[in-house]
């Protein structure tokens, strides 16, 4: 397995996984506007993208991806990532995909001098909360957590 930090070269590898992903979430399968949505961020340099692959005899086969944002803590001024993707396909699931991809993400905290990282999956997502929960992420009950469109 091999993991790389997404440029324009990958964006519809990552695109069709996006869209997988969106799916999962129950979301309308539309491989162009992920097409679109992910080459903006990569242009605007809005976020920052892995993706984990094993290489083919002709073709990449992609194993699963994660999205990372930059946002900023005012009180310890310093910059914060939100991971907010995270997807591995069903075939590459329980064999080290989401774990190598949360290694790079931490990684890239580090290296960018972070706080942190921040993650929010559905309740009934088990499998993520316990690969969440190994790879050091805490759910805290301190902070009153409200959305609004």
């Amino acid at each position: 397995m091999k993991t790389i930090k997404v440029d324009m070269e990958h964006v519809d590898i990552v695109a069709e996984l996006f869209n997988q992903y969106r799916v999962f979430y129950n979301q309308k399968d539309d491989f162009e506007s992920c097409r679109k949505f992910l080459r903006e961020r990569i242009e605007n340099r809005e976020s920052v993208i892995f993706l984990s692959f094993e290489e083919g005899e002709v073709e990449l086969i992609p194993l699963g991806f994660t999205q990372l944002y930059p946002i900023f803590s005012s009180v310890s001024l310093k910059k914060h990532w939100l991971l907010n993707d995270l997807f591995v396909t069903e075939k590459a699931r329980r064999k080290g995909v989401g774990e190598n991809l949360l290694h790079h993400a931490r990684q890239l905290a580090e290296e960018t001098n972070a706080k942190g990282m921040t993650l929010e999956t559905s309740d009934d997502n088990y499998n993520a909360q316990k690969l969440y929960e190994k790879f050091g992420f805490e759910k805290h009950s301190e902070f009153h957590y409200t959305y609004t469109v």
